[in-house]
């Protein structure tokens, strides 16, 4: 458990690129070089990672540690995996609060944010290409959660569940629907509760808004954007979209899992203890669902049931994502200078293979010398 969980410390500290590069990673390391685990265990890993809700590298790197030892290989990997960029979050976060933003801080996020968007429009993309393909009713889906987001500045939860049910009920897959409802007696529940959370700043209020989220990041970790931007900017109005965009930005320029921006999120709200609240919050549904649903999963993760729903909510995550980009590009890119920076962004990462770090500090760069 040492080795693995030192190994995953290592990578939360120095893996850049997201989490396909992150899976990667893991992949080469632990399969083909150091043969920890088997390639049919990695398969099954990478499956549940995609299928369930959760960010894809962080529940891989759980799964790959419960397939090692257990309840307590998961426990270490992911808190190896984790720690890293959680620090890193703290301490700017603690800086950006302290020096009210930095002007030299509020320079480099005026470049940087500008580079998110051309990441999250070439993500978009990516996600297209891999979830939608030529399935008009995934694209059908993906369309109407776009425009819904962008229109209405929020994510609709109830909206975002429901799209799992619709390819269910239109492609007829009714084998063993008892299956099902089992599903929707868990899921429904947390979109019943999206109105029903508190408003306040309280720890447990914001735990608990952060524990819904992490039921709705499916693959990428930017698929909790749209549903962090409705609650935490446009319904709690606990961050402005300045605020908002630069905790996007802090996630895109420190290692590790991207939706590690909720602890800069809950710095700004409640400071540290906030902090480690909704990264508890965000990591602990993953977690649950690897120590709990693995076994199961490994049972029943080719059903067609199961395959159908998670392609609707996959579809709406991509559709999301790009309308929650729009929002942001609305905000972010303010000059020709933004604007340009985003579109080379874009450019650069459809063209070149090229890490995303490189082209968020040359855009934070750009920005310094801009202001």
């Amino acid at each position: 458990m040492l080795r693995l969980g030192l190994y995953f410390l290592s990578l939360g500290a120095t893996g850049f690129g997201g989490p396909i590069a992150l899976a990667g990673s893991m992949q080469r390391t632990l399969v083909e070089e150091r043969r920890w685990i088997s390639r049919d265990d990695y398969i099954e890993g990478l499956a549940l990672a995609q299928l369930a809700p959760g960010p894809l590298a962080a529940q891989l790197a759980m799964y790959l540690g419960y397939v090692r030892g257990g309840v307590i290989g998961a426990t270490v990997s992911g808190s190896a995996f984790v720690l890293p960029s959680l620090l890193m979050v703290w301490a700017l976060a603690a800086a950006y609060v302290r020096f009210d933003g930095l002007r030299w801080m509020q320079a480099v996020f005026y470049g940087i944010g500008a580079a998110v968007v051309g990441i999250i429009a070439r993500s978009v993309l990516t996600l297209a290409r891999l979830t939608l393909a030529r399935d008009r009713l995934s694209w059908t889906i993906a369309v109407t959660l776009a425009v819904t987001t962008a229109v209405t500045a929020r994510e609709n939860v109830a909206l975002f569940v429901a799209s799992g049910f619709v390819p269910l009920l239109i492609r007829r897959a009714r084998s063993k629907p008892h299956q099902m409802e089992q599903a929707s007696a868990l899921l429904l529940p947390v979109a019943a509760g999206a109105g029903l959370a508190a408003g306040g700043t309280s720890l447990p209020a914001l735990g608990w808004f952060f524990a819904r989220a992490a039921i709705f990041v499916f693959g990428s970790g930017l698929a909790v954007i749209p549903f962090l931007y409705g609650g935490v900017v446009q319904e709690r109005h606990w961050l402005n979209d300045r605020q908002f965009l630069d905790a996007v930005a802090v996630a895109m320029i420190t290692p590790g899992p991207v939706v590690i921006t909720v602890g800069f999120i809950g710095y700004l709200v409640r400071g540290t203890a906030g902090l480690f609240v909704a990264a508890a919050a965000i990591f602990l549904p993953v977690y649950l669902v690897v120590v709990i649903a693995a076994p199961w999963f490994r049972r029943y993760h080719r059903q067609p049931e199961v395959k159908a729903f998670v392609s609707g909510v996959t579809a709406a995550a991509t559709g999301a994502i790009a309308g929650a980009g729009m929002l942001l590009g609305a905000r972010a890119i303010v000059d020709v200078w933004t604007a340009a920076i985003a579109a080379g962004t874009f450019v650069a990462l459809w063209r070149w293979r090229i890490s995303e770090l490189w082209l968020i500090g040359a855009a934070g760069g750009l920005g310094l010398c801009l202001r």
